[in-house]
């Protein structure tokens, strides 16, 4: 007889989802999916608003990581406008962007993903978690906090909020840099790159202290997509789409942002509110790609930073022959990523350029529609709207880093749920590995579900007393 297991909701990420883990009727793992119960609907209810609101309403999708909706959306009304923006305000819109990357990726590792790696995957579940990492490891439970408090605090002295600022605006920016921000931002940058650094020196040793989770955490063969700038150095704010396959060949390069849709496909499944963007030439599902940190670690030739550039030498030893495969390492290019950041805030910061009083072109619509990517913390994040005569959406559409990578969530819980979960024999850790190889992608499903799709829904209707009236279905 089959059975189901039910991990609801699943833990340590941001948002809301279960996962079902079908089992044969020898109690093995038959196959396992990542269900995305929560639905925003973000591509419908912007249309009919002017263009130029698109950017703060698309922000509040999410109190994580706004600046990432900020950025893509004030990149597609440029495109709208059709003007080229300030160079200060280029340069700006990138510093903020670092912060925003550091602060996440802070929380991802310290907040969300070290209970696992510090405590076990195997430890007591009612202390598997970030207090409980304060209490064992005080000094790196500190240092997690310190680094999310910097970057977040980077976004506060440049836009004067942390969550939700106005500041990036089509067109550029609200206002301009000044010394005083500027030289704040300075002082702290050692601090936070001893700390990055420090972190790396103690995980690269204890990598290998997981060699089980990193043969089956998600580690397959796929492409992975991201952008890179023109010299194919890693990129975050501009540049051009690359995509990569297992053994890091490039499959196809300089995809401009109005191209897209040309290679990404969506589909959506009866089970999720959570699209599944797939690589159009190799078709659904087959066309499975990898996007975030570990995914532009294989897209990019280089880094461009010293430090960063021997973290991404000492990555790529992992597999020295091809792309780094296990979604297990979405942690360790995070950190790396970290790195690169900060030494890159400081080349940003240290131009005169970046405190002209020129920060915004002023437009209105001068095309139809308008694209906008940039690299989020989870990965590539995809703006494109359509307007009429008016300047009025009359069409959004939102491909986010996590839908990016949501066929391969799915394999990967799979794989590892055939690797530990047994039906006969239920260990908590198994189930906790299973959730683990979800938070390796650090998910943000409040970005990612704007498209209704096919999922049932059933709405129960109760009496005062609690008793069933009645029940609706569709799907």
């Amino acid at each position: 007889m089959t059975q189901t297991i039910t991990i609801d909701p699943v833990t340590r990420i941001e948002g809301h989802s279960k996962i079902t883990i079908k089992l044969d009727d020898d109690g093995q793992v038959d196959v396992a999916r990542l269900h995305i119960t929560q639905f925003r609907g973000f591509e419908k209810f912007t249309e009919g608003r002017p263009y130029q609101e698109m950017p703060s309403l698309t922000a509040r999708t999410c109190g994580i990581c706004p600046i990432s909706h900020l950025l893509a959306s004030a990149k597609a009304c440029d495109d709208l406008m059709a003007v080229a923006i300030p160079a200060a305000a280029a340069m700006l819109r990138r510093v903020i962007n670092f912060g925003q990357l550091i602060q996440s990726h802070a929380l991802s590792f310290f907040h969300l993903s070290s209970p696992d790696l510090l405590l076990g995957m195997d430890s007591d579940p009612a202390n598997r978690h970030i207090l409980g990492v304060a209490a064992k490891f005080p000094e790196l439970a500190r240092d997690g906090i310190w680094l999310r408090k910097f970057g977040q605090q980077m976004i506060e002295r440049l836009s004067s909020k942390r969550i939700h600022p106005a500041w990036i605006v089509p067109g550029g920016v609200a206002s301009p840099l000044s010394e005083a921000v500027r030289d704040q931002i300075l002082a702290e940058l050692p601090q936070a790159l001893a700390i990055a650094r420090k972190t790396l020196d103690w995980f690269k040793p204890v990598i290998g202290n997981f060699q089980a989770e990193i043969d089956s955490f998600a580690n397959f063969p796929s492409m992975f997509l991201g952008l890179v700038g023109p010299d194919g150095a890693i990129e975050h704010y501009d540049g051009h789409l690359r995509v990569v396959d297992a053994q890091r060949k490039i499959v196809v390069d300089k995809i401009e942002a109005r191209d897209y849709a040309t290679y990404i496909g969506e589909a959506v499944e009866p089970d999720s509110y959570l699209k599944s963007p797939y690589f159009k030439p190799v078709g659904y599902p087959a066309g499975l790609y990898r996007v975030g940190p570990l995914a532009r670690l294989n897209v990019c030739e280089r880094m461009g930073t010293p430090l960063a550039e021997q973290e991404l030498a000492d990555f790529r030893a992992l597999q020295p022959e091809g792309a780094v495969l296990s979604s297990f390492h979405f942690h360790y290019a995070r950190l790396v990523e970290i790195v690169y950041a900060l030494e890159r805030v400081a080349e940003l910061l240290a131009s005169p350029e970046i405190l002209s009083r020129d920060v915004r072109a002023t437009a209105g619509p001068n095309r139809r529609e308008g694209v906008g990517i940039s690299e989020a913390p989870r990965g590539t994040l995809i703006h494109n709207y359509r307007i009429d005569a008016d300047g009025l959406i009359i069409w959004a559409n939102l491909i986010i880093a996590t839908g990016h990578n949501n066929l391969a969530m799915n394999q990967g819980i799979t794989q590892v749920a055939k690797r530990f979960v047994d039906g006969k024999q239920l260990a908590e850790g198994a189930l906790n590995r299973v959730e683990a190889v979800i938070r390796c992608y650090d998910p943000c499903l409040s970005c990612s579900t704007h498209a209704l799709g096919e999922m049932p829904l059933r709405i129960e209707l109760f009496d005062a007393s609690g008793a069933l009236i009645d029940t609706c279905e569709r799907g």
